[in-house]
């Protein structure tokens, strides 16, 4: 038996081909018992059959198997649980006939508190507290509810049946085709689902409303929400119908399934998660209240609805092959729900905002701990860390560099070829690029492996001599570190207008180019006008200019001559050269002054975070230059924020609307005075009347984070009030906004208040994060000091699943000293664990990062002063 233990997977003598599970959950005990069928076929002589199973107790005299040519079911006189290794291994006396047979087990198990698994959420129904019962299987997990083989290649059928009290819902990945009640109990019976995957089997069982539609041929979709929120379903409601119906001409493959439920649960670890034809969701992602929700909430809505329907296709329909495949479901998934939404609500200038996602990607991959695209996975213990900025935004981002390349038409046939070939199967990323390759004629695979196989990306230099371009590429690393790797670039450049156009591969380190033969002769020397390059920003790497190719971008910004997209792109690529030292802060805050009349809501998002980070990084490396910073950065906000004022105007767009909100709430955070002084007043007129006008869901951020910059340990009445609201309040949106305002308040005693609060029962486990998010500097250091007293329950709260690395990512990484890395790395060094071991990585990275930058903002000359003048101009 020992040879089983400590292999990454389960052994290929026995492929299960159809489950016939039933469930009787006990949501007042909260345990749950259950029988499992599986048409196993044996394809190799064994006396094994080895499956996954963890936290459940399988009952041994239960066991049995029937081969299909013999009626006498052979008993396992040896059934062994190997805990570590999640694995159930049965010896069999007689070596099992090949062929098909029903193995059969009994099992019990646990309604866990731990969001996976088979487990419980609570809720309130008529002021009485209430258990649910609900899965999420993904990555691993559906082994906790019953015996099966957890792996994504091992698909088979799935008939469910589950015994419930007979007042509840219980909802299936399939339509209920049979219900008997008894009493206080009812039998629910589903239809056999497809062939799928184990991680996508789902079951919710409790109390509920829905609101409902139909897609044009017909599939029922259902929003389910808590009793009493039904109205809150109707926005996603109308995007999932309006969804379905373009991903089936998008992929020429309609929707699988009979019908489409989705159902917001109250205690949910992540933020939704794809099962086939049952998607659950956390309820801020889900529910959207005309009055109460802001318009950032509704994109986000929005974009995850078409996200979780993507994978239906592109996850369920094919599946990954195995989890170093992830970013096949995730990226892909990423990419088309911009797509979608894109057609749905083209106003939001979506594809604008997709650029946030390229720089989430961008950032964590300018680590040296990043890890490729495809990354290796060996052990299920590694499966939660990749689902990260790499494998979401990066494969996202290279996915849309692809399909920028090869046109959009090559590349939607091409997807639809794949799914057609490869639909109730599994697929490898090569599987992929064969199907690009095949209908685009380009050499995809060759292009694509520089991309997905390798860590990081590439930094393109570009300078002017004589008339010539030059071109260099090297890794790009945010320690400024030199770094490996070659990559097949498609740079795009545009010069002095967007009619000037030129598209060419950089396949080698460097590559110099005559302008007048790329642009024609009307060119100059290129010093009088401006070059950009990575047009549209649709290429994954960054551009370092020279300074003078950099000066006519500068002037550029200014003039608005450039796109949103692109004027966004220089920002983000000069803020990370600052970043690795490969440009001066001067050279950043001069590029920023540029922006002073900005006003595109995706630029003035990205540059309010950034201006957050340089105003904590100038602090760590001077008081004066900090606040100077601060001045700066209120000075180039204040544009926006006059011209957005304080009150929604009729008809504005939706981009006004969360611009609104993130311009006064930088305001309020840099101390601009008349901003917090209004939004003091609002708030106040909201604690009166919680309907007033004067607060719309758009500004209460903007307004909490105002109070609480004004609350200290001697007055904490702001801090209070918010802590009302927030009792008071049954949405869990307002909720979550609350939570990420309190700790950005400068009294670290406050910020002390705020960390335990988080871990009260007030706080539902999935929330607590959003109170370490948006810890001041003067809190960060409590920060440190608390999660280390608090680290054990931490660890028995949040250690099994991937929150815990949140927790050390948000405390760790805003640290910028080299003392500070190694007392972390002393206090980890004894309590760290597979799951986390990268993000611990990382994390330190981030302080290293910060700290060396730190170091040399100090030896640059002259830096407050020029501050200064750029605020005065």
């Amino acid at each position: 038996m020992d040879k089983f233990k400590g292999q990454p997977r389960l052994p290929k003598f026995a492929v299960p081909k159809r489950y016939d599970l039933r469930l009787i959950p006990d949501l007042i005990a909260c345990t749950f018992t259950g029988t499992v069928s599986i048409d196993v076929d044996i394809v190799a002589d064994t006396r094994f059959i080895v499956l996954n199973a963890a936290d459940i107790s399988v009952n041994d005299d239960s066991v049995s198997f029937t081969p299909l040519t013999s009626s006498k079911a052979l008993a396992a006189p040896k059934v062994v649980l190997f805990e570590e290794d999640e694995i159930l291994v049965l010896e069999f006396t007689e070596i099992l006939p090949r062929g098909v047979g029903v193995l059969q087990l009994g099992f019990s198990g646990i309604l866990n508190d731990k969001l996976k698994g088979f487990y419980k959420s609570t809720y309130e129904h008529n002021g009485e507290k209430k258990n649910m019962a609900v899965t999420q299987f993904e990555p691993a997990d559906a082994r906790k509810c019953f015996p099966c083989w957890d792996e994504p290649a091992c698909k088979a059928t799935f008939k469910i049946t589950l015994e419930v009290p007979a007042e509840l819902v219980a909802l299936s990945n399939m339509p209920i085709v049979d219900e008997k009640v008894d009493g206080n109990v009812k039998v629910v019976s589903y239809q056999e689902s497809p062939i799928m995957s184990t991680y996508l089997v789902a079951i919710v069982v409790g109390l509920f409303d829905y609101v409902e539609d139909h897609t044009s041929d017909g599939i029922k979709v259902r929003v389910y929400c808590q009793v009493g929120k039904a109205d809150q379903g109707k926005f996603a409601l109308h995007v999932g119908a309006k969804t379905l119906d373009l991903f089936k001409e998008y992929f020429a493959v309609p929707y699988p399934l009979p019908k489409m439920d989705m159902i917001a649960i109250p205690d949910f670890a992540a933020g939704a998660m794809e099962n086939y034809g049952l998607v659950t969701y956390r309820e801020t992602i889900l529910l959207y209240d005309e009055q109460h929700s802001a318009a950032s909430n509704k994109q986000r809505v929005a974009i995850v609805v078409a996200h979780e329907l993507a994978h239906q296709w592109f996850g369920n329909l094919v599946t990954m092959e195995w989890w170093t495949h992830l970013w096949l479901n995730e990226g892909f998934a990423t990419w088309v729900s911009y797509l979608a939404i894109d057609s749905l609500f083209p106003e939001w200038k979506i594809w604008t905002q997709f650029l946030d996602e390229s720089t989430d990607g961008l950032r964590l991959d300018g680590l040296e701990e990043s890890h490729p695209i495809e990354v290796e996975v060996n052990h299920v213990a590694e499966i939660d860390e990749i689902f990260d900025a790499i494998s979401y935004m990066k494969g996202a981002s290279v996915i849309r560099m692809l399909q920028s390349y090869l046109g959009a038409e090559v590349f939607q046939k091409s997807l639809a070829a794949y799914v057609k070939n490869h639909a109730y199967s599994n697929a490898k990323t090569e599987d992929l690029w064969s199907a690009l390759e095949a209908e685009s004629g380009e050499p995809v695979n060759k292009l694509m492996s520089f991309w997905t196989k390798q860590t990081g990306y590439p930094v393109v230099s570009a300078k002017i001599t004589d008339g010539k371009l030059e071109l260099e590429q090297s890794r790009f690393l945010s320690s400024g570190s030199p770094g490996e790797g070659q990559w097949i670039v498609p740079v795009t450049l545009c010069c002095g207008s967007y009619d000037m156009r030129k598209n060419f591969l950089l396949e080698s380190k460097s590559g110099v180019y005559d302008l007048k033969e790329l642009l024609g002769s009307s060119i100059d020397d290129g010093s009088g006008t401006w070059i950009k390059i990575n047009v549209d920003q649709a290429g994954f790497y960054r551009v370092k200019y020279d300074d003078t190719l950099a000066a006519g971008l500068r002037k550029a910004t200014e003039n608005q001559s450039l796109t949103s997209i692109d004027r966004y792109g220089i920002l983000d690529d000069s803020f990370a050269l600052s970043m690795a030292r490969q440009q001066s802060l001067a050279s950043l805050l001069t590029l920023i002054s540029a922006y002073k009349k900005e006003l595109d809501y995706t630029v003035m998002s990205n540059l309010i975070v950034i201006s957050y980070k340089l105003v904590k990084i100038a602090a760590d490396a001077n008081l004066e230059l900090m606040s100077e910073i601060k001045q700066l950065f209120v000075g180039v906000f204040q544009f926006a924020a006059g011209k957005l004022g304080w009150d929604p105007k009729q008809g504005e767009s939706h981009l006004d609307a969360m611009l609104r909100g993130e311009v006064l709430t930088a305001l309020a955070v840099f101390g601009h005075d008349e901003t917090r002084k209004e939004a003091t007043r609002r708030f106040d007129a909201f604690l009166a009347d919680r309907n007033t006008s004067l607060l719309p869901p758009d500004l209460r951020r903007a307004a909490y984070v105002a109070v609480m910059q004004r609350a200290n340990k001697s007055d904490k009445s702001g801090y209070e009030s918010l802590l009302r609201v927030y009792r008071e309040t049954e949405m869990s949106e307002e909720k979550t906004r609350i939570l990420g305002s309190l700790a950005c308040c400068p009294d670290p005693s406050i910020v002390q208040d705020v960390l335990n609060f988080v871990l009260s029962d007030e706080v539902r486990n999935q929330d607590a994060l959003y109170g370490l998010y948006g810890v001041s500097w003067e809190g960060r250091e409590g920060a440190w000091k608390w999660l280390q007293e608090k680290w054990e329950y931490v660890e028995e709260t949040w250690g099994s699943g991937f929150l815990i690395t949140r927790f050390i990512s948000a405390v760790v990484s805003p640290f910028a000293s080299f003392e500070k890395a190694k007392e972390v790395e002393e206090f980890f060094a004894m309590r760290s664990k597979p799951s986390m071991a990268r993000t611990l990585k990382q994390s330190i990275e981030r302080v290293h990062i910060n700290a060396n930058w730190v170091e040399s903002i100090r030896k640059e000359d002259n830096l407050t002063q020029l501050v200064a003048h750029l605020s005065s101009n």
